[in-house]
């Protein structure tokens, strides 16, 4: 349920996130999810990835500033209102997400969400009390 994701500092100009990807597929590693958040000038791009410490030592090589940090990933029932039986059990509890976003697997029928969650303890055994699963569960 807690897996690593790869968060990279990202200049905010056409092509970059090309730039990046193609570093990433050129060293054979795969892209499982990810989201991009961005302002005017720059813009974090976290990413799930099969080899988390390959995609950061070649990322770092390749000059960007990159970051690995804990987050918790959450198998939900692909229907309406998968994603809220989780975030309703999470703030039964009072947890707290602080981002999060979501992808579909391969799967028809279910999706994962990926959160960021400072109590994430608390938050993996209420998920897993519940019968949630993770990635690679």
């Amino acid at each position: 349920m807690i897996i690593k994701q790869i968060s990279i500092f990202v200049e905010n100009k056409p092509g970059r996130l090309a730039e990046i990807t193609e570093i990433i597929a050129k060293n054979n590693i795969n892209i499982r999810a990810l989201s991009v958040a961005d302002t005017t000038h720059f813009g974090i791009l976290r990413i799930i990835v099969d080899n988390p410490e390959e995609v950061e030592r070649v990322l770092r090589d390749a000059g960007l500033t990159v970051s690995i940090t804990s987050v918790i990933t959450a198998c939900i029932h692909d229907r309406p209102g998968g994603l809220a039986e989780v975030l309703k059990l999470l703030s039964t509890r009072d947890i707290q997400i602080e981002y999060m976003y979501a992808f579909i697997a391969k799967s028809e029928n279910e999706a994962y969400v990926v959160m960021r969650i400072e109590a994430e303890d608390a938050a993996v055994k209420l998920l897993h009390d519940n019968g949630f699963t993770g990635m690679n569960e």
